[in-house]
């Protein structure tokens, strides 16, 4: 049913994990999928594969944390295109550490990458969205956003500021036909999962990979996706009545955990 022929969307941290995924499934429903990362590699690779495939897709090299390059980015992806529909918050970095052992320059890469980012992207999109009519903007929150996790101080503080900003931005700009929503997943395997385990695990990659899955009731980690069909639903006009709303998509684990 969903069908997003002639809808322009900016993806950004689309070279692998999950945003890869947004990427493959919003071309696969029609979307113009412009690719934004800052690995050059990866992200070429993922537009060069949604072309193989008939699909339309542009990778675009982009240092997020540099405001006034992102607004040049976006500014000349809207002159090129003539509209821009879809927003999609997705790239961000992790952090393992509490209050006691989180550096200064830990705080600063995590609210530049996770929280500033962000800002400038709705700072850029949103006039370009109301120039193209509304449209749809997904941020990428976490189960973080809403509970306590051991050893991830800074990446809850910038989760819950991604959780609170979707409403203030729905708040804002219902008006205009922009809806913007947020999907907070659990733990899902993707690249990062597989480093995080051979860098702390060393010879115990399998019965990590198992614990860790273990910690979500329905007994799995995400797949990538997964969260992005529900990613390709908040982007589409089935998704019309939907704004300011958060979407757990995390095997339970927010709910069902006792």
């Amino acid at each position: 049913m969903i069908d997003l022929t002639n809808k322009v969307a900016i993806v950004t941290g689309g070279g692998k994990g999950i945003g890869e995924s947004v990427c493959h499934v919003l071309a696969k429903q029609g979307a113009t999928v412009h690719v934004l990362d800052i690995d050059k590699e990866n992200g070429k690779r993922v537009a060069k594969t949604i072309q193989q495939n008939k699909a339309n897709a542009f990778f675009h090299h982009c240092d997020l944390t540099n405001h006034e390059k992102v607004g040049e980015l976006f500014q000349s992806i809207f002159n090129r295109s003539k509209s821009l529909d879809i927003l999609i918050n997705n790239a961000g970095v992790a952090h393992i550490g509490n209050v006691e052992n989180t550096t200064p320059q830990d705080m600063d890469k995590i609210y530049n990458v996770n929280v500033k980012s962000v800002y400038s992207c709705l700072h850029f999109a949103i006039p370009l969205l109301k120039k193209s009519g509304g449209g749809s903007i997904v941020n990428m929150a976490s189960v973080a956003s809403l509970v306590g996790l051991a050893d991830r101080f800074a990446y809850t503080a910038s989760k819950g500021a991604v959780y609170s900003l979707t409403f203030s931005i729905a708040k804002d700009y219902v008006a205009y036909n922009i809806r913007c929503n947020a999907v907070g997943p659990g733990r899902v395997h993707t690249p990062f999962v597989d480093n995080y385990l051979n860098q702390n695990y060393p010879g115990k990659e399998t019965e990590m990979f198992e614990k860790l899955s273990k910690t979500q009731p329905i007994g799995r980690m995400g797949k990538p996706n997964e969260i992005a069909s529900l990613i390709a639903y908040l982007c589409s006009d089935e998704a019309a009545f939907v704004t300011g709303s958060f979407y757990p998509i995390d095997g339970g684990f927010l709910t069902l955990n006792t």
